[in-house]
């Protein structure tokens, strides 16, 4: 399965069904369809500890992406892994007046970018490239109808 999501802790309180159909038509539309992604959904316990493992910040951040190791065995496919905390995205979603599933979806579109080499923290330029690249495929998601936005 090209998706693969797990919930430890805070994170089963996100339903994984609609978010991992999500996820397998954004690798679709990045024509990666044939790469597997491992998405976890956690706390802000949880993402606060890697936050500050992995970045030095101490503090939950929203969205953390980890790429695979460019040295996997010919034939693996594997992006990497996506890293969202549930607990930001409600309030996220609440600050910007939409709902959950668009605020994780929009972690999501964030997180897959990031593992695709995209980084809007090395430059204005590459943080206009990369967020012109998320408006883009959160309205072919919203197309698609896979995605609602009110």
């Amino acid at each position: 399965m090209p998706v693969e999501i797990v919930r430890p802790g805070a994170g089963k309180k996100y339903p994984a069904g609609r978010l991992k159909r999500v996820a397998a038509r954004l690798l679709k539309l990045l024509k990666k369809d044939k790469a597997e992604l491992s998405v976890a959904l956690i706390g802000n316990a949880e993402m606060r500890k890697l936050n500050a493992r992995y970045r030095n910040k101490n503090y939950p951040t929203d969205v953390l992406s980890f790429p695979a190791a460019q040295d996997m065995p010919e034939g693996v496919r594997l992006l990497g892994d996506v890293i969202i905390s549930v607990d930001k995205a409600k309030e996220q979603a609440r600050e910007r007046g939409r709902s959950l599933d668009e605020e994780m979806t929009t972690l999501l579109i964030h997180g897959v970018l990031h593992l695709l080499g995209y980084d809007h923290e090395r430059s204005v330029k590459d943080a206009r490239i990369m967020g012109r690249l998320e408006e883009k495929l959160y309205r072919e998601l919203c197309d698609l109808r896979r995605l609602q936005v009110y």
